[in-house]
């Protein structure tokens, strides 16, 4: 199609607002707790309420999304994700801030399945991996300059700052998407007319291909997000970190992850997806080891491994990515994305349990304040396992015919 480099900028920018609006709950908890007078749990709906209620419309959405042009489709989601953070921008209480989170994480749910969806059916296979590179760049922009922007507008104003900026964002990316974004109806043009819910079921889960896909996609999670939500309190109780050094991290992780993540996708355009995916898969459980078992260090020795764990990291998921949308056919594909959404989001919380029930806290070398975790070297080798499993079970994937 014709301004594709233009298509998949505005894609960003959108993916970028969706991951920013999420990433940032988590710092804003200190103000957030006090301003409002909650505790640890209730603030843990505020971040909850947007998964739970992203999965939900996320498997909901798949009975619908793929009966529509995909432009259509995307303003709408887009309109109510822009409608949800601007109301969590003039949130007076808790509990209005509570119901916004939830009206930004239902449509948010939608837009990285349905993102991922435009850009399978607007970019040929062999050029795929290149295009999903530049859109899933926007996560790790999302790290260097949406969270530290969104934290210096909080200091500098409120915490509702980040969210009036965010919403502001999404208004002219949601013009630039009427304007320049074309209609997208070529998964119509050869649909095969499946229409009633338990059809949509039994297309995506009756298939060997697309139970693999699903399977695929929860396993690389679990070898993932097992660390991933512990790595900041490892680095701060265990490594040495203070609470500001942590920055560097995503600092320095985004970064880099900014200038490989496209290279990574034309990589895995030229010598293949699941080579890429194969050698980035296995690369990444040195760090992993390294990380979940790292005793104290200088702070320019373990920012090398954390950076090197995001390069590796990121390396498998832009090949991993591109592998899934190509597993069924593009008149199935958002029903299937938005399943494969909502399995993700489900997985994600699944490992954060299982590391939560593993790890345990005992005091920290590095002051009263902070708590040194116990046993987070276990849960580095499930990681390790899941992400064996992984390398294996994407050698069974197939590309769908037309995909």
């Amino acid at each position: 199609m014709k301004n594709e480099r233009l298509l998949l900028l505005i894609l960003a920018a959108a993916m970028f607002t969706h991951i920013m609006d999420f990433m940032i709950m988590m710092p804003l908890s200190p103000s957030l707790m006090s301003i409002f007078d909650i505790n640890a749990q209730e603030f843990s709906l505020l971040v909850s309420s947007y998964t739970i209620t992203a999965g939900v419309t996320g498997f909901l959405a798949a009975f619908r999304i793929d009966r529509y042009d995909r432009k259509s489709m995307m303003l709408v989601m887009y309109f109510g994700f822009t409608l949800g953070t601007l109301a969590c921008a003039i949130a007076p209480s808790y509990f209005f801030l509570l119901m916004a989170r939830s009206v930004a994480g239902a449509f948010g749910g939608v837009l990285g399945a349905l993102i991922l969806s435009i850009v399978s059916d607007a970019i040929p296979l062999e050029r795929r991996a290149s295009a999903l590179g530049i859109v899933m760049a926007s996560f790790s922009v999302a790290s260097v300059f949406g969270v530290p922007f969104g934290l210096f507008l909080a200091s500098k104003f409120s915490w509702h700052a980040p969210f009036l900026f965010l919403g502001i964002l999404a208004v002219l990316i949601f013009v630039l998407m009427f304007w320049f974004i074309p209609p997208l109806r070529a998964h119509l043009d050869i649909g095969n007319g499946i229409k009633k819910p338990m059809e949509i079921l039994k297309n995506i889960f009756g298939q060997r291909s697309t139970r693999l896909g699903l399977t695929f996609a929860s396993v690389l999670t679990l070898g993932h997000f097992t660390i991933v939500p512990f790595i900041a309190a490892y680095m701060v109780g265990n490594v040495g970190f203070s609470n500001d050094e942590l920055a560097y991290i995503y600092l320095v992780g985004g970064a880099l992850t900014i200038f490989f993540s496209p290279w990574v996708g034309k990589m895995a355009d030229k010598h293949g997806r699941l080579k890429i995916f194969t050698i980035f898969g296995s690369l990444v459980i040195i760090p992993i080891v390294i990380i979940t078992n790292m005793p104290p260090t200088p702070l320019w020795a373990a920012l090398i491994v954390a950076g090197i764990f995001f390069i590796f990291s990121n390396g498998r998921m832009v090949p991993s990515t591109t592998m899934e949308t190509a597993i069924i056919s593009p008149e199935s594909r958002g029903s299937y994305m938005s399943i494969r959404s909502s399995v993700q989001q489900l997985t994600s919380g699944l490992a954060s349990f299982i590391a939560g029930t593993i790890i345990s806290e005992k005091a920290s070398v590095f002051g009263p304040d902070a708590k040194a975790l116990v046993n987070y070297g276990y849960v580095g080798l499930i990681a390790v396992f899941f992400s064996l499993v992984s390398l294996w079970l994407a050698r069974k994937l197939q590309v769908a015919q037309g995909a």
